[in-house]
């Protein structure tokens, strides 16, 4: 029973029990505090929109990733030493794509975000894009759950399909310029995995292989693709991946390149078993559904 000093009035209790009635209240009282704190943080959101030009939204379908599975990158997962100390609840990365380019390399880089670090994903349509199909709708993965309280996040990734003649970043708007090209923003989101390899050439490598993969084989010519699959065989006969001994942006980038063109399947037998390896991590998920 209740003591004589408590707030709360004896007859909500009945033989020591809180009365059935009072729980219903309770439990009322706690769905309108959910639906609260969704509201503001959907306020929260479109006040960071506001922010970024362009970005008015005609559809939203939410979504949020979170693994407890390691990541494949070995490196630092501080954000106030990689990106500055931000007073903010979270740090918005805000990415416009062109649908019928879908930027599969960024991804990739967004699941492994998401084993890294507590990532608030979003995925919103542009009122210049008329439909998209469901996959790109949902190519974030499920809504999280606790999505309405953006203070538990690290990181929010969200992908806007809007008629873009070519992808465009947005982070920190009001003291950082947008970046452009799939290729420079996917060294972007890398780094905040693991940094570029320390001795020069080793970087100065693997920025080779992301140029190559995005100038020659996703838009290159017949030729040109050619050459870099023979460059391709020749560097995984020496080693199972691109650069170093661990998985590098390079691996990640012409994987995603080589499945965009459709040749995967005819590649020669090294970058075959290279192919096979990269699968086996279980990151290239993404990349693949959306090729299928």
């Amino acid at each position: 029973m209740p003591s004589k000093n408590t707030l709360v009035p004896s007859n909500m209790y009945q033989n020591g029990e809180m009365d059935p009635a009072v729980k219903a209240l309770e439990a009322r009282q706690d769905e309108i505090m959910r639906k609260l704190y969704e509201l503001k943080a959907a306020v929260e959101g479109l006040a960071k929109t506001v922010t970024t030009p362009d970005a008015d939204l005609d559809l939203t379908v939410g979504g949020g990733l979170s693994s407890s599975q390691s990541c494949a990158f070995h490196g630092t997962a501080d954000l106030d030493t990689l990106l500055g100390k931000d007073l903010g609840a979270l740090r918005d990365i805000v990415i416009n794509a062109n649908p019928a380019q879908p930027p599969i390399t960024l991804l990739v880089l967004h699941k492994l975000l998401c084993q890294r670090y507590r990532v608030l994903s979003t995925v919103h349509v542009h009122s210049s894009v008329s439909s998209v199909p469901e996959q790109l709708l949902s190519c974030l993965g499920p809504r999280h759950p606790d999505s309405y309280a953006r203070h538990l996040f690290q990181l929010g990734f969200t992908l806007i399909w809007k008629d873009v003649p070519k992808l465009q970043m947005k982070f920190n708007v009001q003291n950082m310029c947008p970046v452009e090209g799939e290729a420079n923003v996917a060294r972007f989101l890398f780094k905040l995995l693991a940094p570029y390899p320390s001795d020069v050439a080793s970087a100065t490598l693997v920025d080779n292989w992301v140029d190559a993969a995005f100038f020659q084989l996703a838009e290159g010519g017949t030729k040109e693709r050619a050459v870099v699959l023979r460059a391709l065989n020749s560097t995984l006969g020496r080693g199972p991946w691109l650069v170093g001994r661990e998985v590098s942006l390079a691996d990640v980038a012409c994987y995603c390149c080589l499945l965009l063109t459709g040749a995967a399947s005819s590649a020669p037998a090294n970058v075959q078993r290279w192919l096979q390896s990269c699968e086996n991590l279980g990151h290239f998920g993404p990349a693949k559904v959306l090729r299928q």
